[in-house]
């Protein structure tokens, strides 16, 4: 199983971006998808959670800007960054919970290799 995020840039401070988080392998089902981001000198927090079923909460920094959907389908989570700011500037991961199709496996967590957001004011 493996994550591959994309769509990570240089955008003006007001601007848009939207991140793409792809799973692949021997998926059976997965439950939670989440973006965190590393901002420079600081630890990695949360960003946004979704369930399987759409149910998503934000932190409170992104809050009315920043929005998570899935498409079950394609085992995918999305981010629609508006309204950039330049502490949005980060790297950003997406990580999965996800059932292997070896059921023996339980629930693991796996990370995407991280986009850079840059946010020039």
């Amino acid at each position: 199983v493996q994550l591959q995020a994309s769509g990570g840039g240089l955008v003006r401070a007001g601007g848009p971006l939207r991140l793409s988080c792809a799973a692949s392998g021997s998926i059976f089902s997965i439950n939670v998808m989440s973006w965190y981001r590393r901002a420079p000198g600081k630890e990695r927090e949360l960003v946004a959670a979704i369930t399987s079923a759409g149910s998503a909460n934000y932190a409170v920094s992104v809050r009315g800007r920043f929005t998570i959907s899935r498409d079950n389908a394609k085992n995918t989570v999305y981010l629609q960054m508006n309204s950039l700011k330049p502490e949005d500037t980060a790297v950003y991961f997406c990580k999965a919970e996800i059932v292997e199709r070896d059921l023996r496996l339980g629930i693991l967590n796996y990370w995407g290799q991280g986009t850079q957001v840059t946010v020039s004011s």
